[in-house]
């Protein structure tokens, strides 16, 4: 047999390992699943062996299906996982799973398939298959809920997340915690079960356990699954699969969840979140800095600013472990930002998610500082302090004075010129962009922005930075905006004329949060504070064509006093506590106004006007942003937007929208866009060429 799976007799033990690293995935294509189930045929017809064992070598059991497998066609004549675990149900002799690091999807749904399963402390088991937009397909929706009951297995299947194995075993998922080394511990398991004659538990057998009425439990289950996962179709098919496993024999409930799965396997969704898992994947990689580059070590770090920014940052590092010395100029504006820190940890204890004793640690890695001397032996130093030029190379020629040889020095800027900034310093190479999210301590995204003199250690050092502190790391070039902020300034601006044009501030949100964001971009912008904006746009003025269309509405909400959510009033009313947006009739004037003012007729827009406009100009600045070089990847641009920006997980990112609507629908959008509107949608070369040659800005 193959060394992907090994099978071996060892004393009662028809013993299989899995041995098909990383994680051991079940791999159609590789026979994995075909060489399985040959071992298991092998030793039934063998005397010797009174039972199997099921193991993985390295470090898991079996992290489940090969996904790059999923989409394609099967291998002919090699079994898959349904046959494989439907087989498994005719073994009379006792089949043991013995696990270690973790079992998931596939992996897990073979150690369901087993009599007997034993778990290593801290082995993680779950079914994650809904984070790709399906469901468990290997019997997984029959199994789990005839051991653990409808509303456990229904709750692990629906979030998707993981539990341990002492749960598990509390759960009655594991029917034992080994002590020892693998395989050592599961095969002394397994002897056991031989010896002691145990009987054969199958997961096949009778209907799935549900308190109450089956009716009841079921129409509540599925009002909560819409309500928290909505636009996903998944939950609510794992929600039908699990009703079938609580009122139908077991045979028929495979077929619900065989017609569940290849219902789901080709929806959009589902080639979405798929799309997403390899982006993540591939967004490390940088072409032209080899993944065996030497980085730097990061043991501390240096905040400059203890403001939102700088506090949240700081958060990240200390939350990794990395003592951090935060900078101010003056101890009030220091105890200020340590003040925030503290009680953001405090909301956290009072709320069950950390302990009293990590955040006593955590603080204690924090330290207040008021001279740049403080910091000169720090490892890696973020400025965060206001977004203005001046400023910001103030701040770096005396970094550059004072920091350490070999420290890196980076700027969190949102939007200025990184080469301006490291030109102020003598050593360019040191100088890296990272532009984290505000807060700075919750978005998962990290714009990593690469100068032209970037050293590529500083870069690699930067990117395995970005996963010790648990973002994302996305490399960006040197541009107003980078990626994100340079794609959205499209977006917003549709989103400004098309107030002027005919429609209101509730329409525009509406459509784009039943596109699936969680707000729209008035009431992001009331969130976040229409001060932020004014500001950029006032520096921008000076520089701004004059041919060019501008909506002057914003700004003139702004010179009202009203910033948003902070004051109670932006784009829409507050009352005083609440973030709940209210239309106000002054805002909506002020607009027919500006209409009148800029000699614009005002027109009923439609909703998929609104939608096209908003997200095709995502678009077609991305596409203009790939062919200058500014982002590697497309899918790059897609993990920008899922990660910092709040698009919507299940349609895959801007680029990966354009990809399933179809570039060619895209692009003649676009060009009737660039016919009523002028230059602002002049299409993209990329675009273009991608739409006439019937290509993606995804290859599959």
């Amino acid at each position: 047999m193959s060394d992907i799976v090994t099978y071996a007799v060892q004393g009662h033990l028809g013993v299989i390992t899995l041995n098909n690293p990383p994680v051991n995935a079940l791999s159609v294509s590789k026979g994995v699943l075909q060489r399985i189930l040959d071992a298991i045929k092998e030793g039934e017809h063998d005397p010797a062996v009174k039972a199997f064992l099921i193991v993985g070598s390295g470090r898991a059991f079996c992290g489940g299906a090969d996904i790059s497998e999923f989409g394609k066609p099967s291998s002919v004549g090699l079994s898959t996982l349904p046959n494989l675990v439907s087989y498994m149900d005719t073994v009379t002799k006792p089949m043991i799973a013995g696990i270690h690091g973790f079992a998931l999807g596939g992996g897990l749904e073979l150690a369901l398939a087993c009599h007997f399963r034993a778990a290593l402390p801290g082995t993680l088991l779950g079914l994650p298959e809904v984070k790709l937009g399906i469901l468990p397909g290997a019997h997984g929706t029959q199994r789990l809920p005839r051991v653990l009951g409808a509303a456990r297995a229904l709750d692990m299947m629906v979030s998707g997340d993981p539990i341990p194995a002492e749960k598990a075993l509390d759960l009655g998922l594991v029917d034992e915690l080994l002590k020892g080394e693998m395989p050592a511990a599961a095969i002394q398991f397994a002897n056991r079960v031989v010896r002691e004659g145990r009987e054969i538990k199958r997961t096949n057998s009778g209907q799935a356990a549900v308190d109450g009425s089956v009716e009841a439990f079921f129409a509540n289950a599925r009002a909560r699954i819409a309500k928290e996962h909505r636009g996903y179709p998944a939950p609510l098919v794992i929600c039908d699969c699990v009703e079938a496993a609580v009122t139908l024999p077991f045979k028929q409930g495979v077929q619900r969840e065989r017609d569940g799965f290849e219902k789901l396997r080709p929806g959009t969704e589902s080639r979405s979140l798929r799309h997403l898992f390899f982006a993540e994947r591939e967004v490390a990689k940088i072409p032209d800095v080899p993944e065996d580059t030497r980085t730097r070590e990061i043991r501390t770090a240096a905040v400059i600013g203890a403001g939102t920014m700088g506090g949240g940052i700081a958060m990240n590092f200390v939350n990794a472990g990395i003592p951090v010395k935060i900078l101010e100029m003056s101890q009030a504006a220091l105890d200020k930002g340590l003040g925030v820190i503290s009680r953001n940890y405090a909301a956290t204890v009072a709320k069950g998610r950390l302990r009293q004793e990590d955040m006593d640690r955590r603080m204690g890695l924090l330290q207040g500082v008021l001279e740049y001397e403080a910091i000169k032996d720090a490892d890696i130093v973020i400025e965060a302090v206001f977004e203005d030029m001046a400023v910001k190379r103030q701040v770096f020629e005396k970094l550059d004075a004072v920091m350490k040889p070999g420290a890196i020095l980076a700027t969190n800027t949102s939007t200025l010129d990184v080469d301006e900034i490291a030109a102020a310093t003598k050593r360019p190479e040191d100088v890296i962009g990272l532009h984290f999210f505000s807060p700075a301590n919750v978005m998962k995204l990290l714009e990593v922005v690469r100068a032209a003199k970037t050293g590529k250690d500083v870069l690699a050092t930067s990117m395995k930075l970005a996963r010790t502190i648990r973002k994302v790391g996305v490399v960006a070039g040197v541009c107003d905006g980078f990626i994100g902020n340079r794609m959205l300034h499209g977006y917003f601006r549709e989103a400004g004329f098309l107030l002027e044009e005919g429609a209101l501030p509730q329409q525009v949100d509406r459509v784009i949060e039943d596109f699936g964001f969680a707000m729209g971009p008035f009431r992001v912008s009331d969130l976040a504070g229409l001060d932020v904006g004014w500001y950029i746009r006032k520096r921008q003025a000076a520089t701004r064509p004059a041919h060019l269309r501008y909506s002057k509405v914003a700004d003139r909400i702004c010179e009202m006093g009203r910033f948003g959510q902070k004051t109670n009033a932006g784009w829409y009313r507050y009352a005083p506590g609440s973030r709940t947006p209210i239309p106000d009739p002054q805002i909506e004037e002020l607009i027919v106004e500006a209409s009148a003012e800029a000699g614009i007729t005002r027109r009923e827009i439609s909703d998929q006007e609104i939608l096209e406009r908003c997200m095709y100009a995502l678009v077609n600045e991305g596409a203009n942003i790939l062919k200058e070089g500014i982002a590697l990847r497309a899918s790059d641009i897609d993990i920008v937007y899922v990660s910092g920006y709040g698009f919507p997980r299940y349609r895959g990112g801007p680029m990966f929208h354009a990809d399933t609507a179809g570039l060619d629908k895209v692009l003649e959008s676009v060009q009737r866009f660039h016919a009523q509107h002028g230059e602002f949608w002049a299409p993209s070369k990329l675009l273009e060429r991608l739409a006439k040659e019937g290509g993606t800005f995804n290859p599959a």
